[in-house]
């Protein structure tokens, strides 16, 4: 059973920065492909971005060049850098992890995620 806890959220202004973790203990988290994932009020969970076992990424387009995922096999913790926030970027952001044979491919679909952190809020005023 892997847990999960994201730290970092904040009320920042637009155009700011804030850098999300996600720390993880309870299974071996070079196994896991990680991925971040948002919800705002009365919108479902979207797919922000994720980083495969060997580090490749991939973003959603509404992030792309403004966030970067990252992780630090050795502290068992996944980064998101979150520069040039937009007020539409405010959500709970929530870090998910998958169990997987497959060290290259990023997962996109909440769906196939195991397991899932308490999420952090971000608030992002003008």
């Amino acid at each position: 059973q892997v847990q999960l806890v994201e730290s970092g959220g904040g009320l920042v202004q637009a155009g700011g920065s804030l850098r999300l973790s996600c720390a993880a203990s309870g299974g071996t988290f070079i196994f896991y492909a990680m991925g971040w994932f948002r919800q705002a009020p009365g919108k479902e969970r979207e797919f922000v971005t994720a980083i495969s076992r060997d580090g490749i990424t991939y973003y959603a387009d509404s992030v792309k060049g403004r966030f970067t995922i990252s992780r630090d096999n050795a502290k068992n913790t996944v980064y998101l850098q979150m520069n040039s926030l937009k007020i539409e970027d405010t959500a709970v952001y929530y870090c998910a992890a998958h169990l997987t044979a497959l060290t290259v491919k990023v997962f996109t679909d909440k769906g196939e995620y195991d397991y899932w952190g308490q999420g952090t809020q971000v608030t992002v005023s003008s």
